[in-house]
């Protein structure tokens, strides 16, 4: 078309759709890798959890063994549960019972629903349990997340 002064400038409705056509594409391609990235970014927060709980728990057996916690004959040595590696114990080999602190705050799985307490949302493995059927018991020996799904390892996230 042409105008007394020159041409008309814009985009012809073909150019435009296919535009959009083309915006439309890699707006699909970008949904699944943000879902990728906000899965990996929990699987970090799981792993760096399960790292600091499972520190806490070595932390008050160490304590246990060095003569810090009363030992008891029927005790393992282990926590008898996740809170008291926050809320901490009275040091029995200080004079004046200095409380020790094995974990600053307990996290929480991040695979878990936020109405659920940080120290419900983990599975128990007690001392006497196996690795294969881990059972809660009188103490904590160990730590899973009741998470169900694989992580993008192929690893379920009940075996980190």
């Amino acid at each position: 078309m042409r105008r007394s002064k020159g041409l008309i400038k814009g985009f012809t409705l073909i150019e435009l759709i296919i535009s959009l056509a083309i915006l439309g594409l890699i707006a699909t391609m970008v949904v699944p890798i943000g879902e990728v990235v906000v899965q990996r970014n929990k699987e970090q927060d799981l792993k760096k959890a399960l790292r600091q709980i499972r520190d806490g728990i070595d932390a008050y057996k160490a304590a246990y063994d060095g003569g810090h916690i009363l030992k008891k004959v029927d005790q393992s040595g282990y926590p008898p549960n996740l809170d008291i590696l926050e809320e901490g114990i009275d040091d029995a080999a200080s004079p004046n019972n200095k409380r020790i602190y094995f974990i600053r705050k307990l996290p929480r799985d991040p695979m878990a629903d936020l109405s659920i307490r940080a120290a419900d949302t983990w599975g128990q493995r007690s001392y006497a349990s196996s690795a294969k059927s881990p059972s809660k018991g009188v103490d904590v020996f160990d730590v899973y997340s009741l998470a169900e799904g694989k992580g993008l390892n192929g690893v379920p996230y009940v075996e980190w």
